[in-house]
């Protein structure tokens, strides 16, 4: 088997199984892969502010060093932060690929000159966000992020209001912003992604299946 590990920077497990669940349908079991979800052992179940997602980078690369040192040959790794926490640090350790799902799902979102919004319930990594979309090189096609109302940690745990909302931000980045695809912003966002590429006349991306696509025609 193909052993992917999915790093999760949040300490939820539950949220760890679903993401790995998700990449399973791309990265499927029949295929000869493996998607091994970890979940990191120390940081705040859910990424809300631009400090955590700093303070995630050490636990990404402590998780990523564990396994690296295993008895199991790890093929792939899969960043599940929408803020990509450790990539470019695990990239200088490591000759295995490795892919953040924010800089899948905006080259999936960009491809052939698209312009493309972002929807997410964090508005403490707005920052973050428009920051990551500019070092990866988006901006130009870049038509902004749409923030659902309400904390998000609450809203995690109501999954239904959680994605009425998020149809809602992508509503408004259509018809208000021009976006001709809209990205899910968070790896814990996975199955309200899932639910809503159908709900949208423009392409919604999910982080989660975007990266591992990458991975898939990575490991090709």
């Amino acid at each position: 088997m193909t052993l992917v590990a999915l790093l999760n920077p949040n300490t939820d497990g539950a949220t760890t199984a679903m993401m790995a669940a998700i990449a399973r349908r791309t990265l499927r079991p029949e295929d000869g892969y493996e998607v091994r979800g970890v979940t990191v052992a120390a940081g705040p179940p859910m990424l809300v502010d631009e400090e955590a997602l700093r303070a995630s980078v050490r636990h990404v690369l402590d998780a990523a060093d564990r396994l690296l040192a295993g008895p199991d040959r790890v093929a792939a790794f899969v960043v599940s932060a929408f803020g990509d926490p450790g990539v470019e640090e695990l990239r200088a350790r490591t000759a295995v690929p490795v892919v953040g799902i924010a800089e899948a799902a905006l080259r999936e979102a960009g491809a052939d000159g698209r312009r493309f919004g972002i929807v997410t319930t964090t508005p403490g990594l707005a920052a973050a966000v428009d920051a990551r979309v500019a070092r990866l090189g988006w901006s130009a096609q870049y038509t902004g992020t749409r923030l659902t109302p309400g904390d998000p940690r609450r809203l995690a745990a109501t999954p239904g209001e959680m994605t009425e909302r998020l149809a809602a931000a992508v509503d408004r980045c259509v018809e208000d912003d021009g976006a001709e695809a809209v990205v899910i912003g968070g790896g814990p966002l996975g199955e309200a992604a899932e639910a809503l590429r159908h709900r949208s006349p423009v392409p919604v991306v999910g982080p989660i299946p975007a990266a591992s696509g990458e991975v898939l025609r990575l490991l090709a």
